[in-house]
């Protein structure tokens, strides 16, 4: 298996982001926000407006996560129309900061592509881009009910660092932890 990180640059490929997320949100979210708060964030945070503001307003990039079986990262080349539709299992994004860390705001996986080791592929995907872009660290917020990515990232090396409750609107609560690891 190859995996690799194909940088989301049209409009399209944005609104295919988009989609993604609309798709892993409401599998994965409901059971531990509710419906009412998965639909907000998918609409306030991960709709094809969102990551379009995002980029244009924050720095952000993103990247689709795609898997191959026995082709090298030169025979799929860095387009992501090279890539059929189901080759591309999730997508990640973040910017940098100025205090010289990497926020990784997103990691999403389709849900027949979890446990697949992806994550951890991810995880590299970011410790190169801070050391080639001379980075310290990178850190995500996680929520504290979501034991799976908590155990995920602690495995990876990340280390708590912060516990936050962010008022995102509308009523609702982010109620997450910050998770940092270091990058040598």
């Amino acid at each position: 298996m190859s995996v690799e990180f194909v940088p989301v640059k049209t409009d399209e490929e944005i609104a295919h982001v988009a989609k993604m997320a609309d798709e892993i949100w409401h599998e994965y979210w409901p059971a531990i926000i509710g419906k009412a708060q998965t639909d907000y964030m998918v609409e306030n945070f991960q709709s094809l407006e969102a990551f379009q503001r995002d980029i244009a307003e924050s720095g952000y990039e993103y990247w689709f996560i795609c898997e191959g079986e026995d082709d090298t990262p030169a025979e799929l080349g860095n387009d992501p129309q090279t890539f059929a539709h189901d080759r591309i299992v999730g997508y990640t994004g973040g910017h940098a900061e100025e205090d010289g860390r990497f926020f990784i705001s997103k990691i999403y996986l389709l849900k027949e592509h979890r446990g697949k080791g992806l994550c951890s592929e991810t995880i590299h995907f970011y410790e190169r881009l801070c050391r080639d872009r001379g980075l310290s660290a990178m850190y995500l917020t996680v929520n504290k009910h979501n034991e799976l990515g908590i155990r995920a990232y602690k495995a990876k090396g990340f280390e708590t660092i912060d516990a936050v409750e962010t008022d995102i609107g509308n009523d609702f609560i982010m109620d997450d932890y910050i998770m940092e690891k270091k990058v040598s």
